[in-house]
């Protein structure tokens, strides 16, 4: 018995696995979007409604139209693939937020939130554009889904390990270090997946007409405006250091300025 679980287990996340078509990662996929987005909507709303929304500013308008551009240059590009189908369900909003955090996110589904407070970082309208499509990358690769997922996993190897160790010493000594190993882990993940926002976000903001080599000037404002705070080692952090993003970055330009050089929308 324990050995058809181990064995059901293992096929199951095999048959379970999501590649993004922008960069070739791999991620694990055990909840469907159709699952996932109709509380990350309502959790927007929420959000939205406990904040002060600036609709009417520059900014804002400059936010919406950054957004609109490269979810329709990441929307054409999932067509040429053929993959279309595949952001059925996606409700697409961009929202700029008054709040003086050096913060973005975005929601399963398309559910886009900048703050104000990071507006003076991005600079220009390409440094939105590095933010912007770095938040539509964390979309479109269903980076939540693959978050619930691993947490499912984790937590399917905690149980399945006291069933599969009968001798109570080995048991305790498991149920002690797994916890830390997998926490772990997760952090390595979130780091992993943050990467894959930066290179896929690098190419859509290419695709929709923006310059990529923004994006190294970007974060290096962004480091500079962290200097002094205090923050983990990265290992222990959800966020590869700003020197790994910028190496990273500078690595995969040349590929990222394709893109650009053969955007229809490129000096618009």
């Amino acid at each position: 018995m324990k050995k058809l679980a181990l064995m059901i287990g293992a096929i199951l996340v095999i048959t379970s696995c999501a590649t993004n078509p922008l960069t070739g990662r791999q991620s694990l996929s055990l909840v469907s979007n159709a699952q996932l987005f109709p509380q990350a909507f309502a959790q927007y709303d929420q959000v939205l409604g406990e904040s002060e929304v600036d609709k009417t500013s520059k900014d804002a308008k400059m936010v919406n139209e950054v957004g609109q551009r490269i979810k329709f240059a990441a929307e054409k590009f999932y067509a040429q693939i053929g993959q279309g189908s595949s952001l059925q369900g996606y409700e697409w909003e961009f929202s700029l937020i008054k709040n003086d955090a050096l913060n973005a996110w975005c929601m399963p589904g398309g559910k886009v939130a900048f703050y104000t407070g990071i507006l003076p970082v991005c600079k220009n309208e390409d440094g939105v554009a590095v933010v912007m499509g770095h938040e539509v990358a964390h979309a479109l690769a269903g980076h939540s889904a693959e978050q619930v997922s691993n947490g499912m996993l984790a937590q399917g190897i905690m149980l399945g390990g006291n069933v599969a160790i009968s001798n109570e010493q080995w048991k305790n000594v498991f149920n002690q270090l797994y916890p830390v190993g997998a926490q772990l882990g997760m952090l390595k993940y979130g780091r992993s997946m943050e990467l894959d926002s930066d290179e896929a976000g690098l190419y859509l903001m290419a695709m929709a007409g923006y310059n990529p080599q923004e994006a190294v000037a970007f974060w290096e404002r962004m480091q500079n405006a962290s200097a002094g705070k205090q923050s983990p080692p990265e290992f222990l952090s959800t966020h590869p250091n700003p020197g790994n993003r910028i190496a990273q970055i500078q690595k995969i330009m040349p590929k990222a300025m394709e893109y650009y050089n053969a955007s229809p929308y490129k000096g618009k």
